[in-house]
């Protein structure tokens, strides 16, 4: 009996340290407010995949406040969190290749096709570049059209002139100068705050904000352009260190839940908020604003220059501008005829 209850003992003590070792918690830093669809369905959505992927080894916790928007690189790279998403726009000179996906087409698309052909793209042509050095990447993601909110209507571009207007960097910027805005440099967070205050007559940021950050409610006019006045880019990272200390059966089921599949669920997301960023900002009497076909016309215009300077930015560093470019577009085309996400196979509390 003695030696039974030992052996029972032995065996239990090292079945719970088995269970232990094998067991991973992969610690996710956000930001954004907890209500943003990133907050709510990527990664959600994604820790149930991954959870499922590896059996129940690997598990995903999320982590609000860890640090600003513009310093989560820094915190993957240090270890001091596991896992989080970019936008590249909020560290200027560290990133340009990322604008690929930002420069205007003057075309519609789904920011789940984007996101794909974004992630195939940066795959082909980007990633060689370097630009992520000290994070691994599992996925990209665009974001939908960037639209301008104002406090007050406008007839013509040249009403915006001098208007003080939250900008994010990126393309975003190079857009603001063009039309002689005067930028702002704040996190999307710091926006309806600023606008409240007077210090900012406007904000250039995508329809999910009307909701998400509740612009809606201090900025009551959206102008819009056709395809969006710019896009914006991003990127989910993991730290090296923890990548490599997965198995490698855990890294290929994590990978078969990441990549592609995380950037076009990033997309779907971006779809969803937008959708309902306009009707919250229907609900609040907000009006939405198209501009004449001369205004257009003169936008497309002032950003006609911005792909050729992106092509000779990319050249120095190594990538071919121009072939980037068109296998990103060749690649929208194609991800528009592939099937989608459907809803029932992401977690969204707002269904």
């Amino acid at each position: 009996m003695y030696k039974l209850a030992t052996l029972t003992t032995i065996t239990a003590l090292s079945l719970g340290a088995f269970q232990s070792a094998a067991a991973t918690e992969l610690q996710v830093s956000t930001w954004a407010g907890p209500n943003h669809g990133v907050n709510t369905i990527v990664w959600p959505t994604w820790a149930s995949w991954v959870e499922e992927a590896t059996e129940g080894r690997v598990t995903v916790n999320v982590v609000h406040d860890m640090g600003p928007p513009d310093a989560q690189m820094e915190l993957i790279a240090d270890g001091v969190a596991d896992v989080t998403w970019l936008f590249h726009g909020l560290m200027p000179g560290r990133f340009e290749l990322t604008k690929l996906p930002e420069l205007p087409t003057f075309e519609d698309f789904s920011s789940e096709a984007a996101s794909v052909a974004y992630w195939r793209t940066h795959n082909e042509y980007l990633a060689q570049a370097g630009e992520h050095r000290g994070v691994e990447v599992i996925g990209v993601g665009v974001h939908g059209p960037g639209s301008l909110f104002l406090d007050e209507s406008i007839d013509s571009l040249d009403d915006l002139d001098g208007k003080r207007v939250r900008i994010g960097g990126g393309i975003m910027a190079d857009i603001s100068y063009a039309l002689e805005l005067t930028g702002v440099a704040l996190p999307p967070a710091s926006t309806y705050e600023a606008a409240t205050q007077g210090v900012i007559d406007g904000a250039m940021l995508t329809l999910e904000g009307l909701k998400s950050f509740r612009l809606a409610e201090v900025l009551p006019y959206t102008v819009q352009m056709p395809g969006g006045f710019y896009r914006g880019s991003f990127s989910l990272v993991i730290n090296p260190d923890t990548w490599a200390s997965l198995s490698d059966e855990d890294r290929a089921a994590i990978e078969e839940v990441s990549g592609e599949r995380l950037s076009r669920l990033f997309g779907y997301m971006m779809d969803v908020v937008d959708v309902r960023g306009i009707e919250f900002a229907e609900q609040q009497g907000n009006t939405f604003i198209e501009l004449p076909d001369e205004e257009v016309e003169r936008f497309q215009q002032m950003a006609s220059e911005l792909p050729g300077a992106w092509f000779e930015t990319a050249g120095a560093k190594g990538v071919d501008g121009e072939a980037a470019r068109g296998y990103f577009l060749e690649q929208l085309d194609a991800v528009g005829e592939e099937e989608g996400l459907s809803a029932d196979e992401v977690i969204d509390p707002g269904v």
